[in-house]
Protein backbone atom coordinates (compact mmCIF):
# COMPACT_ATOMS: atom_id res chain seq x y z
CA UNK A 1 0.00 0.00 0.00
CA UNK A 2 1.24 3.46 -0.80
CA UNK A 3 0.37 6.01 1.27
CA UNK A 4 0.85 9.87 0.38
CA UNK A 5 -0.23 13.11 1.47
CA UNK A 6 -2.18 15.71 -0.59
CA UNK A 7 -0.69 19.05 -0.47
CA UNK A 8 -1.31 22.65 -2.51
CA UNK A 9 1.92 21.56 -4.69
CA UNK A 10 1.53 17.85 -5.53
CA UNK A 11 -2.39 17.63 -6.29
CA UNK A 12 -2.11 17.32 -10.35
CA UNK A 13 0.97 15.19 -9.83
CA UNK A 14 -0.82 13.07 -7.10
CA UNK A 15 -3.65 13.23 -9.11
CA UNK A 16 -2.17 11.73 -11.87
CA UNK A 17 -0.52 9.10 -10.14
CA UNK A 18 -4.21 8.12 -8.54
CA UNK A 19 -5.69 7.89 -12.40
CA UNK A 20 -2.34 5.59 -13.32
CA UNK A 21 -3.49 3.15 -10.12
CA UNK A 22 -7.09 3.33 -11.63
CA UNK A 23 -6.22 2.51 -14.74
CA UNK A 24 -4.14 -0.66 -13.46
CA UNK A 25 -7.34 -1.78 -11.63
CA UNK A 26 -6.24 -0.51 -7.96
CA UNK A 27 -8.36 0.85 -5.31
CA UNK A 28 -7.66 4.35 -3.79
CA UNK A 29 -8.47 5.55 -0.73
CA UNK A 30 -8.94 9.39 -1.29
CA UNK A 31 -10.77 12.42 -0.10
CA UNK A 32 -14.24 13.89 -1.51
CA UNK A 33 -16.35 16.61 -0.52
CA UNK A 34 -18.05 14.72 1.96
CA UNK A 35 -16.12 11.78 3.31
CA UNK A 36 -13.18 9.53 2.03
CA UNK A 37 -14.24 7.14 -0.41
CA UNK A 38 -12.84 4.28 -2.23
CA UNK A 39 -12.09 4.67 -5.67
CA UNK A 40 -11.91 2.46 -8.31
CA UNK A 41 -12.95 1.87 -12.22
CA UNK A 42 -16.75 2.12 -12.14
CA UNK A 43 -16.93 0.63 -15.48
CA UNK A 44 -14.65 -2.72 -14.67
CA UNK A 45 -16.27 -5.14 -12.91
CA UNK A 46 -13.36 -6.46 -11.39
CA UNK A 47 -12.33 -3.21 -9.56
CA UNK A 48 -15.64 -2.75 -8.45
CA UNK A 49 -15.68 -6.38 -7.18
CA UNK A 50 -12.42 -5.49 -5.14
CA UNK A 51 -14.19 -2.80 -2.93
CA UNK A 52 -17.25 -4.45 -2.75
CA UNK A 53 -14.88 -6.73 -0.68
CA UNK A 54 -12.63 -4.12 1.10
CA UNK A 55 -15.90 -2.74 2.04
CA UNK A 56 -17.64 -6.20 3.08
CA UNK A 57 -20.47 -5.24 0.73
CA UNK A 58 -23.95 -6.43 -0.36
CA UNK A 59 -23.66 -7.65 -3.78
CA UNK A 60 -27.09 -6.16 -4.91
CA UNK A 61 -26.61 -2.71 -2.94
CA UNK A 62 -25.81 0.08 -5.93
CA UNK A 63 -22.74 1.61 -5.60
CA UNK A 64 -23.00 5.47 -7.16
CA UNK A 65 -19.89 7.42 -9.18
CA UNK A 66 -17.98 10.37 -9.51
CA UNK A 67 -18.31 12.51 -12.68
CA UNK A 68 -16.53 15.65 -13.60
CA UNK A 69 -19.42 17.09 -15.10
CA UNK A 70 -22.66 16.70 -17.13
CA UNK A 71 -20.97 15.47 -20.29
CA UNK A 72 -19.58 12.49 -18.39
CA UNK A 73 -22.57 11.77 -16.37
CA UNK A 74 -24.70 11.79 -20.16
CA UNK A 75 -22.16 8.60 -21.68
CA UNK A 76 -23.68 6.56 -18.98
CA UNK A 77 -27.00 8.03 -18.29
CA UNK A 78 -30.15 9.99 -19.39
CA UNK A 79 -29.97 13.03 -18.36
CA UNK A 80 -33.71 14.76 -18.16
CA UNK A 81 -34.85 18.32 -17.92
CA UNK A 82 -35.57 18.07 -14.86
CA UNK A 83 -31.74 16.31 -13.64
CA UNK A 84 -29.87 18.93 -15.68
CA UNK A 85 -32.30 21.46 -13.89
CA UNK A 86 -31.29 20.63 -10.61
CA UNK A 87 -27.92 20.31 -11.34
CA UNK A 88 -27.26 23.60 -12.48
CA UNK A 89 -29.45 25.42 -9.80
CA UNK A 90 -28.10 23.62 -6.97
CA UNK A 91 -25.09 23.40 -5.16
CA UNK A 92 -21.52 21.32 -6.85
CA UNK A 93 -20.87 18.01 -4.91
CA UNK A 94 -23.99 17.89 -2.41
CA UNK A 95 -26.64 15.84 -4.60
CA UNK A 96 -26.62 12.49 -5.87
CA UNK A 97 -28.61 12.08 -8.63
CA UNK A 98 -30.02 8.51 -9.66
CA UNK A 99 -31.00 8.29 -13.72
CA UNK A 100 -31.88 5.93 -16.02
CA UNK A 101 -28.52 4.33 -17.25
CA UNK A 102 -27.89 3.67 -21.05
CA UNK A 103 -28.28 -0.01 -21.14
CA UNK A 104 -31.55 0.06 -19.46
CA UNK A 105 -34.77 0.90 -20.35
CA UNK A 106 -35.79 4.81 -19.60
CA UNK A 107 -39.49 6.23 -19.19
CA UNK A 108 -41.80 5.22 -21.81
CA UNK A 109 -40.02 2.06 -22.51
CA UNK A 110 -37.11 3.55 -24.39
CA UNK A 111 -34.15 1.10 -24.90
CA UNK A 112 -30.96 3.07 -24.00
CA UNK A 113 -27.14 1.65 -25.32
CA UNK A 114 -24.57 2.11 -23.02
CA UNK A 115 -22.55 -0.35 -20.95
CA UNK A 116 -23.21 -3.18 -18.85
CA UNK A 117 -20.10 -3.51 -16.95
CA UNK A 118 -19.02 -2.23 -13.34
CA UNK A 119 -21.61 -0.66 -11.28
CA UNK A 120 -23.76 -0.43 -14.33
CA UNK A 121 -23.85 -4.32 -14.76
CA UNK A 122 -27.11 -5.37 -13.95
CA UNK A 123 -29.39 -2.77 -13.06
CA UNK A 124 -31.34 -0.28 -15.00
CA UNK A 125 -29.67 3.22 -13.12
CA UNK A 126 -26.74 5.63 -12.65
CA UNK A 127 -26.30 7.10 -9.65
CA UNK A 128 -23.61 9.85 -10.01
CA UNK A 129 -22.38 13.09 -8.16
CA UNK A 130 -20.08 16.15 -9.46
CA UNK A 131 -17.95 17.07 -6.72
CA UNK A 132 -16.61 19.96 -5.14
CA UNK A 133 -13.62 18.92 -4.42
CA UNK A 134 -10.08 20.04 -6.23
CA UNK A 135 -8.51 16.99 -6.43
CA UNK A 136 -11.49 14.92 -7.31
CA UNK A 137 -11.73 17.08 -10.36
CA UNK A 138 -8.33 16.21 -11.10
CA UNK A 139 -8.20 13.49 -10.47
CA UNK A 140 -11.43 12.66 -13.19
CA UNK A 141 -9.70 14.72 -15.72
CA UNK A 142 -6.89 12.27 -15.79
CA UNK A 143 -8.87 9.00 -15.42
CA UNK A 144 -11.43 10.22 -18.06
CA UNK A 145 -14.07 7.79 -17.17
CA UNK A 146 -16.21 7.73 -13.83
CA UNK A 147 -15.13 6.83 -10.66
CA UNK A 148 -16.66 4.65 -7.69
CA UNK A 149 -17.58 6.96 -4.80
CA UNK A 150 -18.86 4.50 -1.91
CA UNK A 151 -17.76 5.60 1.77
CA UNK A 152 -14.66 4.12 3.04
CA UNK A 153 -16.19 1.98 5.65
CA UNK A 154 -16.76 -1.34 6.60
CA UNK A 155 -20.59 -1.73 5.42
CA UNK A 156 -23.19 -1.16 8.24
CA UNK A 157 -20.16 0.71 10.37
CA UNK A 158 -19.70 4.63 10.43
CA UNK A 159 -17.84 6.15 8.27
CA UNK A 160 -14.67 7.91 9.65
CA UNK A 161 -13.30 10.68 8.49
CA UNK A 162 -9.22 10.32 9.28
CA UNK A 163 -7.28 7.63 6.92
CA UNK A 164 -5.41 6.19 10.04
CA UNK A 165 -8.91 5.45 11.48
CA UNK A 166 -10.67 4.02 8.73
CA UNK A 167 -7.56 1.61 7.45
CA UNK A 168 -8.28 0.36 11.54
CA UNK A 169 -12.27 0.08 10.85
CA UNK A 170 -11.07 -2.04 7.40
CA UNK A 171 -8.59 -4.39 9.13
CA UNK A 172 -6.91 -6.90 7.04
CA UNK A 173 -9.14 -5.37 4.27
CA UNK A 174 -7.61 -2.51 3.73
CA UNK A 175 -4.55 -4.49 2.06
CA UNK A 176 -6.47 -4.59 -1.05
CA UNK A 177 -5.82 -0.78 -1.29
CA UNK A 178 -3.14 -0.17 -3.51
CA UNK A 179 -3.26 3.97 -2.90
CA UNK A 180 -3.89 6.07 0.11
CA UNK A 181 -4.46 9.77 -0.82
CA UNK A 182 -4.36 10.89 2.83
CA UNK A 183 -5.63 14.64 3.26
CA UNK A 184 -5.93 14.77 6.83
CA UNK A 185 -9.27 14.43 8.79
CA UNK A 186 -11.80 15.89 7.37
CA UNK A 187 -14.28 18.26 8.89
CA UNK A 188 -17.78 16.73 9.42
CA UNK A 189 -19.98 17.45 6.88
CA UNK A 190 -23.54 16.17 6.02
CA UNK A 191 -24.07 13.23 2.75
CA UNK A 192 -24.89 14.44 -0.11
CA UNK A 193 -28.96 14.36 -1.06
CA UNK A 194 -30.10 11.62 -3.27
CA UNK A 195 -32.26 12.02 -5.86
CA UNK A 196 -33.69 9.71 -8.24
CA UNK A 197 -34.99 10.82 -11.18
CA UNK A 198 -35.20 7.31 -13.22
CA UNK A 199 -39.11 7.10 -12.68
CA UNK A 200 -42.11 9.06 -13.93
CA UNK A 201 -41.66 11.04 -10.49
CA UNK A 202 -39.01 12.30 -8.82
CA UNK A 203 -38.09 11.01 -5.86
CA UNK A 204 -35.76 12.20 -2.57
CA UNK A 205 -34.25 9.08 -1.49
CA UNK A 206 -32.37 10.41 1.15
CA UNK A 207 -32.11 13.89 2.26
CA UNK A 208 -28.31 15.40 3.77
CA UNK A 209 -26.57 18.64 2.75
CA UNK A 210 -29.65 19.73 0.42
CA UNK A 211 -32.94 20.01 2.01
CA UNK A 212 -35.87 18.16 0.39
CA UNK A 213 -37.97 21.78 0.13
CA UNK A 214 -35.04 23.30 -1.76
CA UNK A 215 -34.98 20.30 -4.24
CA UNK A 216 -38.92 20.95 -4.72
CA UNK A 217 -38.64 24.54 -4.90
CA UNK A 218 -36.32 24.54 -8.01
CA UNK A 219 -38.25 21.41 -9.80
CA UNK A 220 -41.03 23.88 -8.92
CA UNK A 221 -40.19 27.05 -10.16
Amino acid sequence: MEVIRLTETNRKDLAARAAEVLRAGGVVLYPTDTLYGLGADALSDEAVAKVKRIKGRDEGKPIHAIVSDLDMAQQYGELTDDTRMLANRLPQGQVTYIVSAKGGSASGGKKLVGPNTGILRGIATFGFRIPDNEFCISLLREFGKPITATSANTSGEQPERSVEKILAQLGPAAEDIDLVVDAGELPERLPSTVVDLSGAEPVVVREGAIPSADIWNVLHS
